[in-house]
């Protein structure tokens, strides 16, 4: 039985088709290449209800991913993550049917997991020895702890003031790590010099190899299956280099080719920090790609992305769609985050926090309305950030008594 039925890969600008099973890149124009299958072998071999009798990972889908054989997985479970009611804060948003996708509940504490199951998988099946990446964080971490699953090489590179628990989290599987006095695009030039001189090694930047993009559209795939095969009217995503948001675009392409879903696509919102919104100012002005933000810098470090290898993708998603993109400050962003903890017992990432703020303006204008079904991506765990929140709460001696009446909280 036929495991995937990758049938070749495509350039995302031009067209241009290319062999799927050699370690690829980007295309001869330097976008990123595309994934691409025989979608209608796939509505003949298999059906929504035998995807629902398999096991509860991101590899139940593995007909539209890369993968050829079962035996080249390397998986720590990733996947099928909840989509949590989340009555609370719907309430107070004026949005009652919203829902949160929790992607801090996967292996390594954030979203990326996805991109590195499929991404360190294929490139092991392909005979890659080392993977090399710039990141601000959470997908180095990713990338470096499967990759020592697989028992590949790691060669990651972040700015200096990424979130040190993902740095910890390179250390402790072992990756060559490097603090870089500047931005990930700065990162990223060290690290496609070091792979030149490397045998052995690939180049696993952001859409710089087509896989990642595979991993992370299975966010799509399980948002329509766990809602009974049907989409959404909204879904709300934190855009940084926005390889979740195209992938999700993706996914819905792939599922309506294969009959799984019918009707209109939902609106795609690309969330972003007024501190980096390159991705809303171009959407802002009709261009069909982003110029580099100037000065770029928020406290929600995994969308600190100043232009976007995928920018012209992301853009394509979300006006196809009859979507938006939009920026919040991070005084909102904090606020959102701290909000839903305290209203649903969620403590979530800013970037996904990013999402809730921006619904609160997207209500109070009208463009989401109360009949709306909106679906919230949170792409990691709170946890990860913990500077996110500062503790302020009386420090009792041993002999003090806590106050009979009043709540100390930590803010």
């Amino acid at each position: 039985m036929t495991f995937s039925f990758l049938s070749h890969l495509e350039c995302s600008r031009t067209g241009d088709r290319y062999e799927a099973d050699q370690v690829a890149g980007t295309s001869a124009a330097g976008a990123p290449l595309l994934a691409r299958y025989d979608l209608e072998r796939v509505r003949e071999t298999v059906t929504r209800e035998d995807i629902a009798a398999r096991e509860p990972s991101l590899w139940r889908y593995h007909e539209v991913l890369p993968v050829r054989s079962r035996d080249n997985i390397v998986s720590l479970g990733e996947g099928l993550t909840p989509l949590l009611p989340l009555p609370n804060q719907g309430k107070q948003s004026g949005v009652p049917k919203l829902l949160m996708k929790d992607e801090g509940l996967v292996p390594t504490g954030s979203f990326k997991a996805r991109g590195a199951a499929v991404g360190v998988s294929r490139a092991a099946e392909l005979g890659v020895r080392g993977v090399a990446m710039p990141t601000n964080g959470n997908a180095g971490a990713a990338w470096a702890l499967y990759a020592a699953r697989a028992g590949m090489d790691s060669l990651i590179a972040m700015p200096d003031d990424a979130p040190a628990i993902t740095m910890k989290e390179c250390l402790a599987a072992g990756a060559e790590l490097y603090r870089v006095d500047g931005l990930i695009g700065d990162a990223g030039k060290l690290v496609g010099a070091a792979v030149a001189e490397r045998q052995g090694y690939q180049d696993v930047s952001t859409l710089k190899e087509p896989y990642r993009l595979e991993g992370k559209k299975t966010m799509g795939y399980e948002i329509v299956e766990q809602l009974g095969w049907r989409v959404p009217d909204v879904i709300l995503y934190p855009t940084g280099g926005g390889v979740g948001i195209i992938g999700i675009y993706k996914a819905l392409l792939e599922m309506r080719e294969l009959g799984w879903i019918s009707g209109d696509l939902p609106r795609l919102v690309a969330v972003q920090a007024t501190g980096c919104a390159p991705i809303v100012e171009a959407f802002k002005s009709g261009a069909t790609e982003s110029t580099l933000f100037p000065d770029a810098h928020t406290v929600a470090f995994g969308i600190t992305v100043p232009k976007a290898l995928g920018d012209f993708l992301v853009l394509d998603a979300v006006r196809a769609t009859e979507g938006t993109a939009i920026a919040v400050t991070d005084d909102e962003l904090l606020a959102a985050q701290r909000r839903l903890a305290a209203l649903e017992g969620a403590f979530i990432c800013p970037e996904g926090a990013a999402c809730f703020a921006a619904l609160d303006q997207l209500r109070e204008s009208g463009w989401v309305s109360e009949d709306d079904e909106v679906v919230v991506l949170n792409t990691g765990a709170g946890i990860k950030y913990p500077e996110t929140v500062e503790v302020d709460a009386p420090l009792l001696a041993k002999t003090d008594a806590i106050p009979a009446r009043g709540v100390l909280r930590a803010r």
